[in-house]
């Protein structure tokens, strides 16, 4: 029991993209590492990253996240980074020749779910996606207020 706090403790969430959750069915989850500059480290530790609107891509035998918004640091000095420049993922080779195979599919995507810090190093979830439809999207809103009716009554009850 110990051991599970302490591993609770070694992965600290910087950033979630529930937008994701909500606009694709989720397939497949990989943990990747993320080359980054110093500040954008130190911009992460501070909480000042968006995961909204980004997504990775295979180009060249290579993963690359876009659109991840990392605002500058703010007690840097004359060093500064782009906000939403291009960055690389780093997973091992059999994982990019999955990710490709299953890319070229009709519909699968590339999406960020988590950012995190796990042993002191920033770690990105990207999960296989395919994107939900607007009939999908109205049949999770109307499970998930059918729970939390449920919830409401149970707990009524129990008074």
């Amino acid at each position: 029991m110990a051991e599970q706090s302490e591993r609770e403790k070694a992965q600290r969430i910087a950033a979630e993209n529930r937008k994701a959750l909500h606009d694709y069915h989720i397939l497949e989850t990989f943990e990747a590492g993320v080359v980054l500059q110093g500040t954008e480290v130190k911009a992460i530790r501070e909480g000042r990253v968006n995961l909204r609107d980004s997504f990775a891509r295979v180009e060249d035998n290579e993963i690359w996240v876009y659109n991840i918004h990392i605002s500058p640091y703010t007690h840097r000095g004359y060093v500064d980074h782009e906000p939403t420049r291009r960055r690389k993922l780093l997973l091992h080779r059999q994982e990019i020749r999955k990710l490709i195979g299953k890319t070229v599919e009709r519909g699968m995507t590339l999406v960020p779910l988590r950012l995190y810090f796990k042993s002191g190093k920033v770690k990105l979830a990207v999960s296989l996606a395919r994107g939900k439809q607007a009939h999908d999207k109205r049949e999770a809103i109307r499970k998930r207020e059918v729970d939390r009716e449920t919830r409401a009554a149970v707990k009524a009850r129990q008074r």
